[in-house]
């Protein structure tokens, strides 16, 4: 069902250092920030040969991302997203074997402008994990 690894997903309290790290430390290509406020973030997308890296940060203080870095303040490793080929048909099979979908359990529309939806960490080694219809 799964397909290629997308992105893994970073919180950060400052996404500015967080990409200077990424760019200057590291020499990544970075996106510039761009503000998602159906989701509550900032995304930044690092470019890798393989796949990426997005660096969160809380986009007002309702954000999900806020929760996260309350409990882990200089930041870490918030979720891991995984390419599906229809996402309602990996959703529906997903449920029928158990598994819990956050939210209402329709797909929104996410960062790179297709359908997404996120299941509980719970279900998946303790991994909060994102689908993304490729």
């Amino acid at each position: 069902m799964i397909g290629r690894l997308n992105h893994v997903a970073i919180a950060v309290p400052d996404i500015q250092a967080a990409t200077a790290v990424y760019r200057e430390q590291l020499g990544a290509a970075v996106s510039e920030a761009v503000e998602q406020p159906d989701h509550g973030v900032t995304t930044v997308f690092v470019e890798l040969p393989n796949t990426k890296i997005e660096l969160l940060e809380p986009l007002g203080e309702d954000s999900p991302i806020a929760n996260y870095l309350a409990k882990n303040p200089v930041g870490g490793i918030h979720h891991i997203c995984y390419e599906v080929p229809d996402i309602r048909a990996a959703r529906d099979t997903l449920v029928a074997a158990g598994a819990r979908v956050l939210g209402d359990g329709e797909p929104k529309i996410g960062a790179h402008g297709k359908p997404v939806l996120f299941l509980h960490p719970k279900d998946f080694c303790g991994t909060l994990t994102e689908l993304e219809e490729a």
